[in-house]
């Protein structure tokens, strides 16, 4: 029985997960930072690379260890891992991310070059163009690493690598003094900065095809399976801390240039458009494009697989079709509204993820006080949710109002005393318990 890739094979599986977790998202983050960072980029791209690459890399890593998403949140309640399992892939697939792919390869990719020629009925045609191609290579989430990890990936870096080049060649601009929080303390800031990727979420969901593709090279064994899970992990992870260091100092260079800038989408135009006019916006669109139609493929590919086993009356390329033709209309016909509505679902749900995969990792020294997992995560649920409606709720009952005023509540991270409550208030009923029953 074949016990471990070939390096090779490693690589593509790698650069695989790296085209599943870089969207648009993933782009425009880290430009912003190095903008806003200025002289203090290197402290904070530090910061972000705590949490924007380490973060998911664990979740990768956790779902492996635990032998997959299902029995890691069963660890809390059988009920609830079903529950938060479907909301979590319903969450950041047909109901936010996906739909969202395609709305962003347009605006990027598209939109730019129409002009006049812009309008309701072109949107819908390149919607339909994309999410069909988009299925068809999430068809077979098998061999995503010989389309991912093969072709489009290594196009996506090295479109990236040109944009670089051109900034080290060609210097459009330099770094401007810190600001937005930046200037007090970079690396806390920059830790906040990628935790709003999310993307630890993501990687609870990601394993499921990481498993296949690596299984279709060979691989049978539970224990080499894992190992080469964690494997492709600090690959894909190596590869993301490259590229986010790169479009951090390519939004550096804007510090003293540019003035007011709110996103880093008007950052990289204004880099690519600096170094190589109307060639460097073709450019630019390309990137987007490539990495929006991987996450696209990456999502529909998870969500499908995972619903054909809670559902098999439906096989995983009927799921494919479904949330392709359900994104598609969502993109089209209501994104803005969805966006308004599960953008808080996934701010809510977000810290859960966090914890469960930090638990994985202490499981070692907590799994003889199981009581710790339902009350760590249901301290963490309460806290996020009630913060979550504190903030977008007006109405909101005096209650759930004062989770605005937990430590870090202001930066999304009130959950972390509640969590911290929750594990500690486990491990003394656990004890209790088990001493007198």
């Amino acid at each position: 029985m074949k016990q471990k890739l070939s390096w090779a094979n490693r690589l593509l599986v790698g650069f695989t997960l790296f085209s599943m977790f870089f969207g648009a998202g993933n782009l425009i983050f880290p430009p912003f930072l190095g903008y806003l960072a200025g002289e203090k980029l290197w402290p904070a791209a530090a910061g972000f690379l705590l949490s924007a690459v380490c973060l998911p890399i664990l979740g990768v890593t956790a779902v492996a260890l635990a032998g997959g998403l299902d029995k890691l949140a069963g660890r809390v309640h059988p009920r609830f891992s079903l529950i938060f399992t479907v909301v979590i892939y319903l969450a950041i697939g047909p109901c936010l991310a996906i739909p969202r792919t395609a709305g962003t390869a347009y605006e990027m990719a598209a939109l730019p070059f129409l002009g006049e020629h812009a309008g309701g009925g072109t949107q819908l045609l390149f919607s339909a163009l994309f999410f069909a191609a988009a299925a068809l290579l999430a068809m077979r989430p098998d061999k995503l690493s010989d389309r991912l990890g093969k072709v489009t990936a290594p196009c996506l870096m090295i479109l990236i690598a040109l944009l670089l080049a051109g900034c080290i060649c060609w210097p459009v601009g330099q770094s401007g003094h810190a600001a937005g929080g930046y200037e007090i303390n970079a690396v806390s800031q920059g830790i906040l900065a990628g935790y709003q990727t999310m993307d630890a979420m993501a990687a609870l969901n990601f394993g499921i095809v990481i498993a296949l593709n690596i299984r279709a090279k060979g691989i049978k064994s539970e224990g080499a399976l894992v190992r080469e899970t964690i494997f492709s992990g600090l690959i894909a992870g190596a590869v993301l801390a490259l590229v986010y260091c790169a479009l951090a100092y390519m939004g550096n260079m804007g510090g003293a240039e540019l003035e007011g800038a709110g996103n880093g989408v008007r950052i990289l135009t204004w880099v690519a458009d600096s170094l190589y006019g109307r060639t460097g916006l073709i450019l630019l669109a390309g990137i987007f494009f490539i990495a929006c139609l991987n996450v696209c493929i990456g999502l529909l590919s998870c969500c499908s697989e995972y619903f054909s086993t809670i559902l098999p009356g439906i096989s995983a390329r009927g799921w494919t079709v479904v949330f392709a033709v359900v994104s598609l209309f969502i993109s089209n016909a209501g994104l803005t509204r969805v966006l308004e509505l599960s953008a808080p679902v996934i701010e809510a749900i977000y810290p859960i993820s966090i914890v469960l995969i930090l638990l994985a990792f202490l499981h070692r020294w907590l799994g003889r006080f199981p009581l710790v997992y339902p009350f760590c995560v249901g301290f963490t649920a309460a806290a996020s949710i009630c913060q979550t409606l504190a903030f977008t709720w007006e109405g909101a009952p005096g209650l759930i109002k004062t989770a605005a005023l937990l430590p870090g509540a202001a930066a999304g991270i009130g959950w972390i005393l509640p969590a911290i409550i929750g594990c500690g208030l486990g491990c003394l009923v656990q004890t209790l318990r088990t001493r007198f029953s």
